[in-house]
């Protein structure tokens, strides 16, 4: 009777070992799963968070397009002769361009690259609606009406441009913060070539 307690005490120990093994085994299963998922999620959330081709392209060229948008600006701000309604416009393209060349430059230094200022110069210009050097040297000479005139024109192509540049980036961009910059870029700059057009035909 000893000897068969002893034995069903024995083949208790031993399930109940084997059972707390198995456990171990299944929560180290479960623990190296489960620390496993947030990798590929951690992972995958970085990946997103990188730009593609599409970001820093876009991102790239439209600091030194909106940087000449902001000259043609204060060339025309310069002038005392100018339309006043046109000196308004060149004022708001001013203000709302200049924290968005902040915003990019601060991207493209997260990502460590750099704008190329000259882009896009030169003759003829090398990028949707830049204007060449001529361009600006014939906007800075010009005075009164004609100023006002060719100002609305420069910046009408100017616009078209950047809204070209931009609907590319809401196509194949990847980071949401950028597409949303080029969506936005879009929306109010088809606002001020609607407006510019009503100027051009009351000037």
């Amino acid at each position: 009777m000893h000897m068969h307690t002893f034995r069903a005490l024995t083949a208790r120990v031993l399930t109940a070992g084997a059972l707390v093994a198995g456990l171990a085994l299944a929560g180290c299963a479960t623990g190296g799963t489960g620390s496993a998922q947030p990798t590929p999620t951690a992972s995958g959330t970085a990946s997103a968070q990188q730009p593609n081709a599409a970001d820093t392209m876009f991102t790239m060229m439209m600091i030194p397009h909106h940087e000449q948008a902001i000259e043609m600006s204060d060339v025309v701000l310069g002038k005392p002769d100018v339309d006043p309604r046109v000196r308004d416009l060149a004022q708001r393209i001013k203000d709302a361009q200049g924290p968005e060349i902040a915003q990019m430059e601060a991207w493209l230094d997260a990502w460590g690259m750099h704008a190329d200022p000259h882009a896009g110069m030169g003759h003829g210009g090398g990028m949707g609606g830049m204007m060449s050097e001529d361009d600006i040297e014939a906007l800075e000479q010009a005075d009164g009406a004609a100023a006002s005139a060719l100002f609305l024109e420069q910046m009408i192509e100017h616009h078209e441009g950047a809204i070209e540049m931009a609907e590319t980036e809401v196509r194949q961009g990847a980071m949401p913060d950028v597409i949303a910059l080029a969506e936005s870029i879009i929306e109010s700059q088809r606002a001020e070539i609607t407006e510019m057009e009503g100027l051009l035909d009351e000037l």
